[in-house]
């Protein structure tokens, strides 16, 4: 465990595969703007791999103050104990009081290992961050502590969780749920070249080749998405959304209950073991609008409903619900639309 430095800045992991950038951290990064203005500190990231001096100027584009370049050859891929190993050994040396992890395959299996060898506390899957005060029960008040936000139990309540003592206060967000910032070219950040001396034997295993299958959509670029839920009834039903997608020129989307039946692939996924999503016009058929479906697309510009049940929670959040049986009202739209065009 480091020492509690209650000056330190707030640090962003930025995460990057094959000298690419994963959108991530880009997002932490508008949240860490945040942060670090409350606080009054500086913001930085630190970014490891090998060939990947050019990302550090689109860090400083998208906010970041500091960036710590880390490259070295055995880095080039990505292994939990050589990252781990790193970034323990920056966070020793510049203290941070914070530092954000997107809650990917990557920052889910680093962040742990590093809370663990830090000895500090860790918050998984955050979908807000704030700055604020607590105050205990014997009247002791911890200023400026990290707000980690996530849903608990099912969805069921909203935790709050604080880390006064064991810093840094560490956590990881999932994607999408920060907003994309847009750069600016003209923010000038510190870049840093830090060495680093790690050997083969370092290396928990040898990376021989690497495969890597390209999800099958985007649905966080998508401007309209047509998602259908477990009301849908069944695989040869949803085609009915796919229907409706393709009159709209929409992406498709699927609850985690249309998911698990076998309805639609899992990359279709909209929530919050999903994806989150901020579309023009979202379209929900058949989705009850449980607590972690709506966590996913609640930010949408325009809510349209269609469920059987008059009572579904997604009626609720919807700007348009319709009330009925989408076996009958999906092919109506489907012929208005082509009708219209």
């Amino acid at each position: 465990m480091i020492r509690v430095n209650r000056e330190g800045s707030v640090w962003i992991f930025a995460e990057q595969e094959l000298g690419q950038l994963s959108d991530v951290p880009l997002e932490l990064l508008s949240k860490g703007r945040e942060l670090a203005d409350k606080l009054g500190v500086r913001l930085g990231t630190f970014l490891l791999g090998q060939g990947i001096g050019e990302l550090a100027g689109k860090l400083t584009a998208y906010g970041a103050d500091d960036v710590i370049c880390v490259e070295h050859p055995l880095l080039k891929d990505y292994q939990t104990t050589s990252y781990a190993r790193v970034i323990c050994d920056l966070i020793q040396k510049y203290e941070p009081q914070i530092v954000l992890y997107g809650a990917t395959a990557m920052g889910r299996d680093l962040a742990p290992r590093i809370a663990s060898e830090m000895k500090a506390g860790l918050t998984a899957d955050c979908t807000d961050l704030q700055i604020g005060d607590h105050e205990e029960k014997d009247g002791t008040v911890h200023k400026n502590l990290l707000f980690q936000i996530r849903p608990a139990f099912g969805g069921n309540i909203i935790a709050t969780i604080i880390n006064y003592d064991r810093w840094p206060q560490m956590a990881t967000v999932r994607e999408g749920v920060m907003r994309m910032p847009e750069p600016n070219t003209s923010h000038k950040g510190k870049i840093v070249n830090e060495k680093v001396n790690i050997s083969p034997e370092d290396l928990a295993v040898t990376i021989l080749e690497k495969h890597r299958q390209a999800k099958k959509v985007n649905l966080k670029a998508a401007r309209i998405i047509v998602a259908g839920g477990a009301g849908v009834g069944s695989k040869d039903n949803f085609k009915l959304v796919w229907d409706l997608a393709n009159a709209l020129g929409a992406a498709v989307g699927a609850s985690r209950a249309a998911v698990d039946l076998g309805f639609c692939d899992r990359d279709h996924q909209v929530g919050q073991t999903g994806t989150t999503v901020r579309p023009a016009l979202y379209i929900a058929c058949g989705i009850s609008g449980t607590v972690q479906h709506r966590a996913g697309m609640q930010e949408s510009a325009k809510i349209v409903a269609i469920n059987s049940d008059p009572n579904a929670p997604i009626l609720q959040l919807a700007h348009y619900g319709i009330v009925g049986d989408m076996n009958v009202v999906i092919p109506k739209m489907i012929k208005a639309l082509k009708e219209r065009s």
